[in-house]
């Protein structure tokens, strides 16, 4: 009985050694706090990019702007996420939800969760699924470094221009993978900062190299880049299984 007893004792120590080498693979790179520095964003930088200003609910109106079916192709870009009808899916800066009601018609078995650090948004959310009789979005109250999401609950997420306003990038990211389940992909789209053509502010661009190298903090497979629209990267990020 003794004998056992000493084999499940080092079997709960040996898990909860390597549970806590799991928690902390990924290390931080810590952020720059540089007002001296400062263009048009927040001053603080994060692996050499300038964090940018976050855009208010008061500007809820231009999310919605019609102009923004040609330039930003909503539709095609559901479609191009591959969605199963069963799946969980976080639309993380959700805004006024411009993106989670196109999401939640292709996972009518499934969730959308809509997270963002704006009550006011989130009340424009419950009041669009009042009035459209939607009811598989749910709104989560996010913090600036966590998405506020559970371990393993989601088969995907999706960041449209919003990862480059986060003020904790490490920290929403770790929140977002600790909550993807194996296998689980990051949908993540900015307007191209390679292109001068593209007409929006600098620090509300990203280049493809800028986010692939804040996305390998944490080991995410870069899967893919869709080019197809007009202004922005479609980049997709797996978590390994």
């Amino acid at each position: 009985m003794n004998s056992v007893r000493h084999i499940w004792r080092g079997l709960v120590l040996f898990i909860a050694i390597n549970s806590s080498l799991l928690s902390i693979a990924a290390e931080h790179p810590g952020y720059i706090e540089a007002p001296e520095r400062r263009t048009t964003g927040i001053g603080k930088f994060y692996m050499g990019r300038e964090i940018s200003f976050v855009m208010g609910h008061r500007a809820a109106a231009w999310l919605n702007r019609p102009e923004r079916i040609q330039e930003e192709m909503p539709d095609a870009v559901v479609e191009n996420m591959n969605l199963e009808v069963n799946e969980v899916v976080a639309d993380i800066g959700a805004g006024s939800g411009y993106f989670s009601f196109r999401i939640a018609r292709q996972v009518p078995q499934g969730k959308v969760l809509a997270v963002d650090i704006q009550p006011e948004m989130l009340q424009l959310i419950e009041d669009q699924k009042n009035e459209q009789n939607v009811s598989n979005i749910e709104g989560v109250q996010g913090l600036i470094d966590d998405p506020n999401l559970p371990p393993n609950s989601i088969d995907a997420a999706i960041m449209v221009d919003a990862y480059h306003e986060f003020s904790h990038p490490f920290e929403m990211i770790n929140g977002i993978y600790n909550a993807l389940k194996p296998g689980g992909r990051i949908f993540l789209l900015e307007y191209r900062g390679e292109d001068p053509s593209v007409p929006i502010r600098p620090l509300h661009k990203m280049t493809e190299e800028q986010v692939v190298r804040e996305m390998s903090v944490f080991g995410l497979d870069w899967t893919d880049t869709l080019d197809f629209l007009p202004w922005q990267h479609m980049m997709i990020f797996t978590k390994a299984d």
